[in-house]
């Protein structure tokens, strides 16, 4: 599973690509396959995301998870203060 990755031009939240857009929620992310690459550089041609990056992810039963811890952790926010994270209740695990 291929998954597109950037940061939000407002907020500096990152985001996910959706398949038509981008959210903060890594569940709401998309297998970009093949395409990745043409969309990171579509949508940051756009100005629609910073620094998109495409990345190998995992379907799991709570969907999908980036496979890398680094992307873990960027998916579910801060590691030391865990209540400051976009999901609080998300557990970093291995993929």
């Amino acid at each position: 599973m291929r998954i597109v990755t950037g940061n939000d031009l407002v907020t500096g939240a990152v985001t996910w690509w959706t398949g038509k857009g981008w959210s903060i929620h890594v569940a709401d992310a998309v297998d970009a396959g093949h395409e990745a690459e043409a969309i990171a550089a579509v949508e940051e041609a756009a100005r629609r995301v910073n620094g998109p990056v495409v990345i190998e992810g995992v379907m799991t039963d709570a969907g999908p998870t980036p496979a890398h811890i680094k992307d873990r952790i960027r998916a579910s926010g801060p590691t030391c203060r865990q209540d400051l994270g976009i999901r609080p209740d998300f557990q970093i695990e291995k993929a």
